[in-house]
C-alpha cells in the first residue's frame, strides 16, 4: 500500500504529500518556500534520518512532528518502517510516541507490525503501566487471525494487572478480538466476568461496553455486580456512565415489575365498584403487592439522579431515558429541567434532545408545560430545530395556553423561512383539530392567510383548511366560495387539487359555483399537473351525478381529453369513471351505486404527530432518531409479570457476614446457649431484609459489593432501645476482657509472634471455609452448633479483619460502634491483617482489586492535641437571638463508626426563654447521613448548652445543609467539613508506612515543592503545622530529613499517607499517597500554604 501511494504521489505531486513535505521541510529548512518544490523522497528523508539518529533528542523531535501530522489528519504511513525500528527504544518518551503511532497504523501495515510482535509481548511486562497498555492496544490493532491466541493470552494477563489503566485497555481489546474471531466468545466472557468484579471506576465503563458488544444477553453476569455498578456510577468517566446507564435500563426492565400499574389498578377498582367485598379485598391486596418497589430498583433511580446535573449532554440524555423507561410516572418529571438546560447547547445536541422531548411530550405533556417558553422559536435557529420546537409546542397546547401559542404562531407565519412558515400553518391546523374551542378561530385566521402574497403560505393554508372543513362541512359554505375564487391565482398543484376536491365534495351546497369551476378547469385541463387532472375528473363525475343537466357535455369533453392523456393513471381513471357513471348496455351492477360511491361521507383526517410511533424505540438511541431499527439496537423488554428472585443480587460477602455476626458474641452466648440458635435465625432474617432495603441507600463506591451492611449499620444506629444499650454494654465489657487477654498473650509470646500470626491466618482460612460450607448446607440445629464452634475458633481474627477491610458485618450497629471504641484505646496491640493465605474466592469478595487492604500492622491512635477551631453555624442576628457555633473534637463518633463527631454550642442571647430547639428538614447530598441531637425543651436567657451530632460525609467536603428550628422559627444552616477533619490518626511503623506507600504510587500519589525559611522546617514546627490542618498521627522516622504522618478516612477507611521530605537549602517536598485522590489533592492544597508561611 505504501509503495502504491508513493508512486502515485511521485507521478501526480499529490496535494496531501506536498503538505507533508511542507510540514517536514519548514521546520528544518531556513527557507519555508523550499518545501513547495521538494520531492516526496526528500520530504520524508529528513524525518527518516532523524529517526535513525543515535541521539534520543532527534528521535523524540521527529516523533513529536509525526504525531503532530497524524493529529492534523495527514498521512504518515510511509514512515512506518522507520518508526517501528524505535519500538524497543529505552527512552520512555520515545516509546510512548511510537506506540501512539503504531496504534494508528498497525491495522494498515499488518505485515511490518507482525515483525515486531515479540517486542510488543515483552512490552506487556514493562514496569510502566502506560507502555503495558499501549503494547496491548497495538497488539489488538493488528487484525490478523494468526495472532488470536497471543491476543487472548495478553488480554487474560492484562485483566489481572495491578494497574486499572491496563485493565481498562484489556476491556477495550476484548471487543476488537471478538470482532476478529467470534469463536473466542466463551473465553472472552470469562474475562468479562472477572473484570465486572473490578472495583475500579476506571474499568467499569469499558468492561460494560465489552459486555454489551460480546454477550448483552448474559444478564446473569450482572446480578452480583448490579449494586456495585449503581454505587460506582457517579465516579465513572462520562462515556462509561452512558454505557452503564443504558445497560442498567435494559437490566431493570427484565428484573423488576412495572412501577406504572398503580393508575390502571385504581381505574379497574372504580369500574368494578359493585363487586363483592371479598373480591374487592383480594384486588386491594394484589395492588399493594404490585406497588412495593424493589430496593434495588430504587437504588438505581436514586443513584442516577445526581447525573442529571452532568456537564455531558449524553449522560443527561441517558439518565433522562432511564427515568422515562423505568421510574414511576410521578418521579419522571425531574428530567424536564435538565433536558431544557441542554437546549442551550449546540444545534446537533438540540436536535437530538428536542426529538426525545417531542416523543415524551405526546404521552406526558404535563412535565414540560412549565417550560413552554423554552420551546419558542428563535430567529437564529436552523429550520430543523424550528420544526421540532413547533412539534413540541403543538403537543403541549391546551385550552389554557392556546391563545398565547396562536399569537406566537402568527409571528412565525411571517417568517422568511418558507418551509418553517408552511410547517407553522400545519401546526395551527393540528391545534384546531385537537382543541375544539379554537377551531373556528384557527379557521378564520387561515382564511385571512389566503390573501397572503406568498404562494407557499397560501397553498399550505388551502390544504389545512380542506382538512378542517372535513370536520364540519355544513357550516362553512362561504369559505368554500372564497377558495373557489382563488383558483385563478393559485398555481401550486396540491392547493389547486385541494380546492377542487372541496368543491366536488360540497357541490350540492354551491350549485352555481361548481359547474363554472368545471368549465374553467376544462379549458386548462391539458396544461394542468397530473394531481390536478385527477381531481378535475373526480369533480366532473360528481357534478354529472348531481347536476347532469348543466354539466353532462362538460364532463364528456373532460373524459375524452383524459382518454388520450400521456399519463396512464389518468387514462385508467377516465375509463373507470366513464363505465361507472355513463350507463350503457355493458355497464355492470356498480353503476346503480355510482352516486353512493363518489359522494359517500368521508371520515375527517386524523392529524397526528409524526413522533407518535417512535415510542417503541428506546429514547436517546440512533433507532429512535432515524425511526428505523439500526444495526446493533437492543430492544427494551416488557416488564415481567412477576419479578425474578431478587436474592441473585446478594453477594457472597453478605452470606459470610451472617456467619461472622455472632463471632464477637461467642463468649456472651456460651453463657446463654439455650437461645443462641433462635436468636441467630432472627438476626439472619432481619439482616437479610435490612440489607436489601439499606442497599438502596448506599452511595459509597469504596464499599463495593458489601456496601449494604455499612448502611444498615448506620441506619439502625439511630434507633435507640434500652435492650440494645444494655446488651452492647455487656458486649463491650467482654470484648475489653478478651483484648486484655490477647495483650497479655502477645507480651508473653513476643518471640514467636510471627508464627502465631501464621496460625491465626490458617485458622481464619479454615474457619471461613467451614463457614462457607455451612452456609450452603445449614438446615439443622447440629449444623448451627458446628458453626458456633468454628466461630469461637476464629473470633479473634475475624473482628480485626472486619475493621481493616472496612466491612461492618453485624446488623446491631450499637454493638459495632461501641466495640469500635476499642480501636482508639492507646494501649491496644496492633493486630496483623489477613494476607492472601485466605482462599482466593474469599479474598476476591473481601478485597476485589483494592490495594489498600494489605497485610500490615496498623491501628488507630489517639489524636494529637491542637487548639480548638470554632466555626459559626448560626449568627445571633440571623437566628433572632439564638447563636450556634460548632467545632470538630477529633474523637470517635458514638453514633456510628463512619460518622464524624461534631460538637454544637447553642447560646440564648435574648432576655426570653427559647423553646423546643431541634433539627428540622435535612437537605443532604446522596449517601450522606446525619445523626441529630435530641430536641432541647428550653434554653434559659443568656444560657448555653453543648450537644453532639454525627455526620457521615462519605469522604467528601460536600456541605451538609439542614434547618435549626425553635418553637417559632426555622433557620437554614450548613456544615462544611475541612478535609483534615475527615481523617482518623493511624499508628504504624516506618516499615509498614513504606510498604503501604509503595502500593499507592502512580495515580494515587500527588506532590508539591514547598519553599520556606529553615527555621520553619524543624520537626516540632512541621508536626504542629500538619496536625493543625489534618487529624493525622506521626510515624516514627529513622531519617532526620523525612517526616511521615498517617491517617485513614473516617467513612471508607482508606489510608492517607503524608510525607514531608526536607531538601537542600530552604525547600521541601510534600507527598501525599492515597486511593482517595480527590481528598489527597485537596489536603495537598491546604497543607502547602501552611507549611510555606512563617
Amino acid at each position: 500500500m505504501s509503495s502504491n501511494s508513493f508512486s502515485y504521489n511521485e507521478q501526480s505531486g499529490g496535494g496531501e504529500a506536498t503538505e507533508l513535505g511542507q510540514e517536514a521541510t519548514s521546520t528544518i529548512s531556513p527557507s519555508g518556500a523550499f518545501g513547495l518544490f521538494s520531492s516526496d523522497l526528500k520530504k520524508n528523508e529528513d524525518l527518516k534520518q532523524m529517526l535513525e539518529s543515535n541521539k534520543d533528542s532527534a528521535k523524540l523531535d521527529a516523533m513529536k512532528r509525526i504525531v503532530g501530522m497524524i493529529a492534523k489528519g495527514k498521512n504518515a504511513s510511509e514512515l512506518f518502517p522507520a518508526v517501528v525500528k524505535n519500538v524497543a527504544s529505552k527512552n520512555i518518551e520515545i516509546k510512548k510516541l511510537v506506540y501512539v503511532y503504531l496504534v494508528r497504523y498497525a491495522e494498515e501495515q499488518q505485515d511490518l507490525a507482525l515483525l515486531s510482535i515479540s517486542t510488543f509481548q515483552r512490552a506487556l511486562k514493562d514496569p510502566n503501566q502506560l507502555i503495558r497498555a499501549s503494547a496491548l492496544r497495538v497488539l489488538s490493532s493488528i487484525r490478523v487471525p494468526i495472532i488470536v491466541p497471543i491476543m487472548m493470552l495478553a488480554i487474560k494477563e492484562a485483566s489481572a494487572d495491578l494497574s486499572p489503566y491496563v485493565r481498562k485497555n484489556a476491556a477495550h481489546a476484548i471487543q476488537k478480538l471478538y470482532s476478529l474471531d467470534p469463536e473466542q466468545k466463551e473465553m472472552l466472557i470469562e474475562v468479562i466476568e472477572k473484570l465486572l468484579k473490578d472495583k475500579s471506576t476506571l474499568v467499569a465503563g469499558s468492561v460494560v461496553m465489552a459486555f454489551e458488544e460480546v454477550c448483552p444477553d448474559r444478564i446473569d453476569l450482572i446480578h452480583k455486580n448490579y449494586r456495585k455498578l449503581c454505587n460506582l456510577l457517579v465516579d465513572v468517566e462520562e462515556w462509561g456512565q452512558v454505557v452503564i446507564i443504558h445497560m442498567l435500563t435494559r437490566y431493570a426492565r427484565t428484573q423488576f415489575v412495572s412501577p406504572w400499574k398503580e393508575g390502571d389498578e385504581l381505574e379497574d377498582n372504580e369500574k368494578n365498584f359493585y363487586e363483592s367485598d371479598d373480591d374487592q379485598k383480594e384486588k386491594t391486596d394484589k395492588r399493594k403487592k404490585l406497588y412495593t418497589m424493589d430496593p434495588d430498583h430504587r437504588l438505581l433511580i436514586r443513584n442516577t439522579k445526581p447525573l442529571l446535573q452532568s456537564r455531558n449532554a449524553a449522560v443527561v440524555m441517558a439518565v433522562a431515558q432511564l427515568y422515562w423507561h423505568i421510574s414511576p410516572k410521578s418521579e419522571a418529571g425531574i428530567i424536564s429541567k435538565s433536558l431544557v438546560r441542554l437546549l442551550r447547547s449546540n444545534r446537533e445536541v438540540q436536535y437530538i434532545v428536542l426529538q426525545n422531548i417531542a416523543t415524551m411530550s405526546i404521552q406526558r405533556k404535563g412535565i414540560f408545560e412549565p417550560y413552554l417558553k423554552s420551546f419558542y422559536v428563535r430567529s437564529t435557529d436552523p429550520t430543523m430545530i424550528k420544526t421540532l420546537k413547533l412539534e413540541i409546542l403543538t403537543n403541549l397546547a391546551n385550552e389554557a395556553n392556546i391563545s398565547t401559542l396562536l399569537r406566537e404562531f402568527q409571528t412565525y407565519v411571517k417568517s422568511q423561512d418558507k418551509q418553517f412558515a408552511a410547517a407553522t400553518i400545519q401546526t395551527i391546523g393540528r391545534c384546531a383539530t385537537n382543541i375544539l374551542e379554537v377551531t373556528d378561530t384557527c379557521l378564520n385566521g387561515l382564511v385571512c392567510l389566503l390573501s397572503n402574497r406568498d404562494e407557499i403560505v397560501v397553498a399550505e393554508s388551502v390544504v389545512v383548511i380542506k382538512k378542517l372543513l372535513q370536520m364540519q362541512p355544513a357550516q362553512h359554505g362561504e369559505i368554500i366560495k372564497h377558495m373557489a375564487k382563488l383558483l385563478d391565482s393559485i398555481t401550486v398543484p396540491v392547493a389547486r387539487a385541494s380546492i377542487l376536491w372541496l368543491i366536488g365534495e360540497n357541490c350540492e351546497r354551491v350549485p352555481k359555483i361548481a359547474p363554472d369551476v368545471l368549465r374553467k378547469m376544462a379549458k386548462s385541463f391539458t396544461s394542468e399537473d397530473d394531481l390536478v387532472k385527477l381531481q378535475i375528473l373526480n369533480l366532473g363525475a360528481k357534478l354529472y351525478l348531481t347536476n347532469s343537466k348543466q354539466t353532462k357535455l362538460l364532463t364528456q369533453y373532460i373524459l375524452n381529453l383524459g382518454k388520450y392523456d400521456q399519463n396512464y393513471d389518468i387514462r385508467d381513471r377516465t375509463r373507470f369513471i366513464r363505465q361507472l357513471i355513463v350507463p350503457n348496455e355493458k355497464s355492470g351492477a356498480l353503476s346503480k351505486y355510482a352516486k353512493k360511491i363518489f359522494l359517500a361521507q368521508k371520515p375527517a383526517p386524523l392529524l397526528e404527530s409524526p413522533f407518535k410511533d417512535r415510542d417503541h424505540f428506546q429514547l436517546g438511541t440512533l433507532s429512535h432518531t432515524l425511526n428505523i431499527k439500526a444495526t446493533g439496537y437492543l430492544e427494551l423488554s416488557n416488564w415481567p409479570e412477576v419479578a425474578p428472585d431478587p436474592s441473585v443480587r446478594n453477594v457472597e460477602v453478605m452470606e459470610l457476614a451472617k456467619e461472622w455476626t455472632p463471632a464477637g458474641k461467642a463468649k456472651q452466648e456460651n453463657s446463654a446457649k439455650k437461645f443462641y440458635s433462635e436468636s441467630e435465625e432472627e438476626e439472619d432474617s432481619s439482616d437479610s431484609s435490612s440489607d436489601s432495603e439499606s442497599e438502596s441507600g448506599s452511595e459509597s463506591g469504596e464499599q463495593g459489593e458489601s456496601g449494604e451492611e455499612g448502611d444498615s449499620n448506620e441506619d439502625s444506629s439511630e434507633d435507640s432501645s434500652s435492650e440494645q444499650d444494655s446488651e452492647s454494654g455487656r458486649e463491650s465489657g467482654l470484648e475489653n476482657k478478651r483484648t486484655a487477654k490477647r495483650n497479655s498473650k502477645a507480651k508473653g509470646k513476643s518471640d514467636s509472634e510471627d508464627g502465631e500470626k501464621e496460625n491465626e491466618k490458617s485458622k481464619t482460612s479454615d474457619s471461613s471455609n467451614a463457614e462457607s460450607s455451612s452456609i450452603e448446607d445449614s438446615s439443622s440445629d447440629s449444623e448451627s452448633e458446628s458453626e458456633s464452634e468454628s466461630e469461637s475458633e476464629s473470633r479473634r481474627v475475624t473482628k480485626e479483619k472486619e475493621k481493616k477491610t472496612k466491612q461492618d458485618r453485624t446488623p446491631l450497629t450499637k454493638d459495632v460502634s461501641l466495640l469500635d471504641l476499642d480501636d482508639f484505646n492507646p494501649v491496644s496491640t496492633p493486630v496483623a491483617l489477613p494476607t492472601p493465605a485466605l482462599s482466593p474466592s474469599l479474598m476476591a469478595d473481601l478485597e476485589g482489586l483494592n490495594l489498600s487492604t494489605s497485610s500490615s500492622v496498623i491501628s488507630v491512635s489517639t489524636p494529637a492535641f491542637v487548639p480548638t477551631k470554632t466555626h459559626v453555624l448560626l449568627h445571633r442576628m440571623s437566628g433572632k437571638g439564638l447563636a450556634a457555633h460548632y467545632f470538630f473534637p477529633r474523637q470517635p463518633c458514638i453514633f456510628g463508626d463512619k460518622m464524624v463527631s461534631i460538637q454544637i454550642t447553642l447560646n440564648n442571647t435574648t432576655d426570653r426563654k427559647i423553646e423546643n430547639i431541634h433539627i428540622g428538614e435535612k437537605k443532604l447530598p446522596i449517601g450522606m447521613k446525619m445523626h441529630v441531637f435530641n430536641p432541647i425543651d428550653s434554653l434559659e436567657p443568656e444560657g448555653s448548652i453543648t450537644v453532639s451530632m454525627g455526620i457521615d460525609f462519605c469522604d467528601s467536603t460536600q456541605t451538609a445543609s439542614f434547618q435549626l428550628c425553635t418553637k417559632d422559627d426555622c433557620f437554614s444552616v450548613n456544615i462544611q467539613p475541612p478535609v483534615g477533619e475527615l481523617l482518623l490518626p493511624v499508628a504504624m511503623s516506618e516499615k509498614d508506612f513504606k510498604k503501604e506507600q509503595g502500593m499507592l504510587t502512580g495515580m494515587n500519589e500527588t506532590s508539591a515543592v514547598i519553599i520556606a525559611a529553615p527555621q520553619n522546617f524543624t520537626p516540632s514546627v512541621i508536626f504542629q503545622k500538619v496536625v493543625n490542618v489534618a487529624n493525622v498521627g506521626a510515624v516514627p522516622s529513622g531519617q532526620d530529613n523525612i517526616h511521615r504522618f498517617a491517617a485513614k478516612t473516617v467513612h471508607s477507611g482508606s489510608l492517607m499517607l503524608v510525607t514531608v521530605e526536607l531538601k537542600e537549602g530552604s525547600t521541601a517536598q510534600l507527598i501525599i499517597n492515597t486511593e482517595k485522590t480527590v481528598i489527597g489533592s485537596v489536603l495537598l492544597r491546604e497543607l502547602k500554604p501552611v507549611l510555606s508561611q512563617g
